[in-house]
């Protein structure tokens, strides 16, 4: 191998010989043509691969063909694939010859044993004649004997039928008096046994098909009439609901010691008879007891002593038999929720009448008892999931009605004010005032009694409801929706009473004389003293008679918010609340009525332009003695209540500060009407600007205006007090009343001289007004009210004061030198009203 290498590379270098024949390269060419026999051998390789997996692959050929065709070569490809083929043809051609033989020996053994099989079927022929005509005999004796047998077992199963039919038709005989007689439940049960036990022994004959098509209509006839029995109880017990009803809230009454009035009548008791036994339908009755019906007293009556419950038990039982039993519960629920509805349907103008409120209040509770009793004494027909859905939509609906009817007497109750205040509203002459003052009081007495008449209403309906609560909490229902609307319908009491004492306040107003209250006797000063909780050591050392510094509305006032309080107490009580909680709600109503109804009646009565100014201050002096009432009316309230009176969680009366509100409006209303009658005397000013020279003496209208404002703070003076308090506090206000006095004058007098339709003023004219000024400085400084002579009502007039004599005395000089300065002398003097007055 070496040396075949070495000669083989010896062949490849070239020879050094240029100038020869000989190419240096020609022995390449073997190596060239070693290459194209290998890749000949590969392509063969591959092809013979190719045709083998054609010859043993079981599946798709896609795969192969297209390596087939990837490789060019188609041609070559078929003449192997021909070859191939013709080898393969060779073989089983080989392999036919070899098997030849065998195939000739099988058939000539199978035609040997196709002969032996028709010489055996003639054989078999033969041998089933011979056997034909030796039976022939024997056939006709079996027939003979089959039907012999037949007639036999024919006389048996007849004998047997005639022993099964028998009870059957005894049973639908029985069945058939069992309807007649009514007695649908033992029917059912007999009917049942037919069914099921003595029909299928029978069900070949036609009469048990009869039968069995009958049987679903005589189930349908025990349905109706079991179903006509409901319906007559159904309409029984709509009936009888309001007695049931009646007859459990006077239990319930007597059990929770509460008043017992709603029914009284007592009636001989009596049991309805028990429910039928639900396997034999018969209704056990109990032997009366040897007293039973000779004693002649009156006992009380029970849903059951009222009312037969039997065709409830015997139709549930039927359905039950019959596989309806979801049916009845269904129709006897949607018909018991039709009769709630109809309870549930308040009377028209039930608001009105406290009778119709007890038939609404029995009625339901007569349903609700009728279905606790069902709850309770069957099986399944009512259950408590069912009882509580039905008691929320009641509860629903009742709170509706209930909030409807409150809403309605609220209603009633603003109906009346409106038509009671229309009068009010006409303006009548002198000559039928007294008629129409007759005609008043007849309208505010019918309106007072009717709406007194819509509290108690509301106070019996309370208890009612209370009552009502208490029966169906007896009877394991819940209540706390109701208890909860009690408190919703004592707000609307509240505003009840509180327009009833609108009526009550307006009243005392009207009747009050203004003046404070004198006594002549012990027993007089007594009763005001038993009224109103005041206490003057003073007062009560002095002699007969005796003057209280206020008047006779602050009593009245203080009884009848006390009469408030007790009042909103009576609809407090039996709510299960606790003393904070009462005392909380009579605090929360007081404060209503002493904000709203008696504040806005005390602005009402300040805002009268009849009032004089003594009865405004006779006002502002009650207004005192009212606040400090509140804190006798907190004790009072904590007193009835049982509530603690230092407690952090009791709420406050707000009573002081409206008192001091009112006492603040009157005394305002005070000034104002001072005012308005100061402007109409300044209203008759009339001056002549052009004036050459000034009257010598101030204005008529001015002379009267002081005039009128000294004889009325000289009333102010003068007044009978004989109280050292009342008299300091007449004296405050007097002196403010002057001090607002004045500063409205300077102010009404400043706008006449600044008026802007003044063109021209002469200087005869500005000192006609500066005598105007000067009266009113004379009357500012007479001291028209004791101790106001400090000098305090003199300087309402400064500003006008130094506006005139700035004018007057022609002093711009000064003015203008010391403007700005803290110490001029005409510092109040504005610039801007200079230049005015002076264009």
């Amino acid at each position: 191998m070496r040396s075949v290498n070495y000669g083989m590379m010896a062949e490849a270098t070239p020879k050094t010989t240029v100038n020869g024949d000989e190419n240096p390269w020609k022995k390449l060419n073997i190596p060239v043509q070693d290459a194209d026999t290998l890749r000949q051998e590969a392509v063969e390789a591959h092809h013979d691969h190719l045709i083998k997996e054609i010859e043993t692959s079981e599946g798709p050929l896609a795969t192969t063909l297209r390596a087939v065709y990837d490789g060019g070569d188609i041609e070559y490809f078929m003449e192997k694939l021909s070859a191939c083929i013709k080898n393969h043809d060779y073989e089983i051609e080989r392999m036919c010859n070899y098997h030849y033989q065998g195939f000739i020996d099988s058939i000539r053994e199978l035609q040997q044993v196709s002969g032996d099989a028709t010489k055996l079927k003639g054989e078999i022929q033969g041998l089933n004649r011979e056997l034909q005509a030796s039976c022939d005999p024997l056939l006709s004796k079996g027939d003979q004997l089959v039907k012999c047998r037949k007639v036999q077992k024919n006389i048996t199963l007849a004998i047997e039928s005639l022993s099964l039919c028998l009870p059957v038709l005894e049973m639908y005989g029985k069945l058939q008096e069992q309807m007649k007689s009514k007695r649908y439940y033992p029917a059912l049960k007999t009917l049942e046994q037919l069914e099921h036990t003595y029909l299928p022994r029978v069900i070949n004959h036609w009469f048990s098909q009869t039968m069995a098509e009958a049987i679903p209509r005589l189930r349908e006839r025990i349905k109706e009439a079991s179903m006509t029995e409901l319906k007559d109880f159904l309409e029984s017990i709509r009936k009888h609901s309001a007695k049931i009803g009646e007859v459990a809230m006077r239990h319930a009454a007597e059990q929770n010691n509460m008043d017992p009035t709603i029914a009284k009548k007592k009636v001989k008791k009596r049991r309805a008879p028990p429910p039928p036994n639900p396997f034999t339908g018969e209704v056990e009755y109990e032997l009366p007891g040897p007293s039973a019906e000779s004693d002649d007293t009156e006992e009380e009556l029970s849903a059951q002593d009222l009312v037969d419950f039997s065709p409830v038990y015997r139709c549930l039982h039927i359905y039950s038999v019959l596989g309806d039993k979801e049916k009845f519960e269904t129709y006897y629920r949607s018909q018991r929720w039709k009769q709630a509805r109809l309870s549930l349907q308040p009377p028209p103008n039930m608001h009105e009448s406290l009778d119709l409120f007890k038939h609404y209040f029995h009625d339901i509770i007569g349903f609700f008892v009728v279905e606790d009793h069902i709850l309770h004494t069957s099986q399944g027909l009512v259950t408590r999931s069912h009882m509580d859905e039905l008691w929320e939509k009641a509860v629903e609906k009742l709170c509706a009605t209930l909030r409807s009817t409150s809403c309605k007497a609220t209603y009633l109750q603003i109906r009346q004010l409106d038509t009671q205040e229309k009068p009010n509203s006409v303006k009548a002459t002198p000559k039928d005032m007294g008629d129409h003052i007759s005609e008043e009081d007849n309208d505010n007495e019918l309106a007072d009694e009717k709406s007194c008449k819509i509290a108690n209403l509301m106070l019996e309906v309370k208890k009612l409801i209370v009552l009502f609560c208490h029966t169906l909490k007896g009877y394991g229902f819940s209540v706390g929706r109701l208890l909860e609307l009690l408190l919703e319908m004592r707000d609307r009491y509240s505003v009840i009473l509180s327009e009833q004492w609108v009526e009550i306040f307006s009243g005392i107003f009207a009747e009050d004389n203004y003046t404070p209250i004198f006594c002549d006797t012990p027993e007089d000063y007594l009763l005001i003293t038993s009224q109103f909780p005041y206490k003057d050591k003073d007062l009560e050392t002095e002699a007969y008679p005796r003057q209280f510094p206020f008047s006779q509305f602050v009593p009245n006032i203080y009884v009848q918010v006390k009469e408030y309080i007790n009042a909103c107490l009576k609809f407090s009580c039996d709510l299960h609340l606790s003393h904070t909680e009462i005392d909380d709600m009579i605090r929360k109503s007081a404060n209503q009525l002493l904000t709203k109804t008696l504040g806005g009646s005390l602005s009402n009565l300040i805002k009268k332009p009849n009032l004089s100014l003594l009865q405004l201050i006779q006002i502002s002096i009650n207004m005192n003695y009212l606040e400090k009432s509140c804190e006798y009316l907190e004790d009072y309230i904590s007193t009835i209540t049982g509530a603690e009176k230092d407690s952090v969680h009791i709420a406050r009366l707000y009573g002081s500060s409206m008192f001091k509100d009112a006492r603040s409006d009157a005394e305002q209303h005070i000034y104002q009407q001072l005012n308005l009658k100061i402007d109409e005397f300044l209203d008759l000013a009339s001056y002549d600007w052009t004036l050459p020279e000034p009257r010598g003496q101030a204005s008529s209208y001015l002379m009267d205006l002081v005039a009128f404002l000294q004889s009325t703070f000289m009333s102010f003076t003068n007044l009978p007090i004989f109280h050292k308090n009342w008299a300091k506090y007449v004296e405050k206000v007097a002196k403010t009343a002057c001090m607002s006095a004045c500063q409205h004058i300077a102010s009404r007098l400043m706008a006449l001289l600044l008026d802007s339709e003044i063109k021209q003023m002469s200087m005869g004219a500005l000192q006609q007004f500066n005598l105007d000024v000067m009266q009113c400085e004379q009357f500012a400084a007479s001291e028209p009210v004791p101790d106001s002579g400090d000098g305090t009502l003199q300087m309402a007039f400064t500003d006008l004061r130094q506006l005139l004599d700035l004018f007057i005395n022609w002093d711009w000089s000064v003015y203008l030198a010391d403007f700005g300065k803290q110490q001029a002398r005409y510092l109040r003097v504005h610039r801007h009203t200079a230049i005015n007055l002076l264009e």
